[in-house]
């Protein structure tokens, strides 16, 4: 159930909290019993309609839970995958005109119909793989109108499928062509006109920035940050990926939610993200796929207190995989985290991060009805035998949505619950 995971080391409590010959109950959209398989049968009574899901030889998870993602984009870099296997940088591509800009042209010129279809063809990929919410960031549009017309993409997504996405604002993902050599005033731009704008239209949970050499400077950021916090939309981070610009320390004054990537974090990043629960999120995959070399120090963290949880980061450029708990794997092999500690990065640690830990990422009654069975026999080998989708059933409010491997219905409308 995960129920007893703390914000730091946690493979002790997953193991006290996991139950066997175990049975979950639910009514409608709710889980309304967890326990011994003979206590259920003795206190739970199957209505007429109810149905019985035959996991035996199998693990049962809480939906898992990807909190960062680049959902709504166009095109393909397949050619700079390319590049750089004959050696060439990422932040060499991103200078010769490749990198976050050439999807950003790509994007500008998609109508918004074909950045929904590509947003639900990646959330029926994360779902297969058991995911059941998803964090989706804008950040390819770069003017007020295209960061608008993805999130409202990502809106249309997320009415249309099972998965549950949560919408942030990444205006400052980089700086855009047209602004080179005039970044007051795409800051501005951001601050006074795009910030407002997609809080006024409700379209977006979070206010994101790309702190890093080559994107937005830990001022910059602050400004930025500020701004969505007025308008209401709470900070998230790109923090440390490239170099240890500080984007740790920024994220804990302003109570972010997350601080993500953390490759390069130092020990005073870390310190301040333990004082003020901000939870790390680590993309292990992303930096395994640009064939970097420095992970970012899962165990560090943990021991200080602060929360890990793992992302896909799903995106064209740097980690093109909607694979979750492949990434759980990369994190195993080049973290030092525990198979538990990674489960419960993908569950619990991750609900943390997108503010759902009351109803989302454990299996206990008056949760969510969100579950992934997968087709295995003990839970580390999910992890073990790595980039095979072992997720055999996908549950979700209390609905099967995938069953032996294949979709099984659209979602429920509200009326239908």
């Amino acid at each position: 159930t995960f129920r007893d995971v703390s914000l730091g080391r946690v493979a002790e409590a997953v193991e006290s909290s996991t139950l066997r010959d175990a049975s979950v109950a639910i009514r409608r959209d709710k889980i309304v019993f967890v326990g011994d398989a003979e206590a259920c049968r003795q206190r739970v009574r199957l209505t007429a309609a109810g149905e019985t899901i035959d996991c035996r030889g199998k693990v049962v998870l809480p939906g898992l839970i990807d909190p960062h993602t680049h959902l709504p984009f166009a095109g393909s870099r397949a050619p700079e995958f390319r590049l750089r296997l004959r050696g060439a940088l990422y932040e060499e591509i991103a200078r010769a005109g490749g990198g976050i800009l050439s999807t950003v042209r790509e994007t500008r010129s998609a109508g918004e119909d074909e950045l929904v279809e590509g947003c639900l063809a990646r959330m029926d990929r994360l779902l297969m793989h058991g995911v059941t919410q998803a964090e989706a960031k804008s950040g390819y549009g770069l003017t007020l109108e295209d960061e608008i017309r993805q999130l409202r993409a990502v809106a249309r997504a997320d009415r249309d499928h099972p998965v549950d996405l949560h919408a942030t604002l990444l205006a400052a993902h980089v700086l855009p062509e047209e602004y080179v050599g005039r970044r007051r005033e795409y800051v501005e731009l951001v601050t006074t006109e795009i910030v407002p704008a997609v809080a006024q239209r409700g379209l977006a949970r979070y206010c994101d920035v790309f702190v890093d050499d080559g994107a937005f400077s830990v001022e910059e950021a602050r400004t930025i940050l500020k701004a969505g916090i007025r308008h209401g939309l709470r900070p998230r981070l790109h923090a440390d990926q490239l170099s240890a610009g500080g984007g740790a320390e920024l994220a804990a004054s302003l109570s972010a939610a997350s601080a993500d990537h953390l490759d390069h974090v130092n020990p005073a990043g870390i310190e301040a993200l333990a004082r003020t629960g901000t939870i790390a999120i680590i993309l292990p995959a992303a930096t395994f796929y640009l064939r970097k070399n420095k992970y970012p120090p899962a165990i560090a963290l943990m021991q200080a207190g602060v929360g890990v949880a793992i992302a896909t980061d799903c995106n064209p450029g740097s980690c093109m995989t909607e694979n979750l708990t492949l990434a759980a794997t990369i994190a195993c092999l080049t973290t030092g985290m525990d198979t538990d500690e990674a489960l419960a990065g993908i569950t619990i640690q991750a609900a943390r991060s997108l503010g759902l830990e009351r109803t989302h990422g454990t299996l206990e009654p008056g949760k969510a009805a969100d579950l992934a069975i997968f087709a295995v026999g003990e839970r580390t080998e999910i992890l073990y035998h790595f980039g095979i989708n072992h997720c055999h059933t996908v549950v979700k409010d209390g609905r099967v949505v995938v069953r032996d491997r294949r979709r099984a219905s659209a979602r429920p409308s509200e009326r239908e619950r």
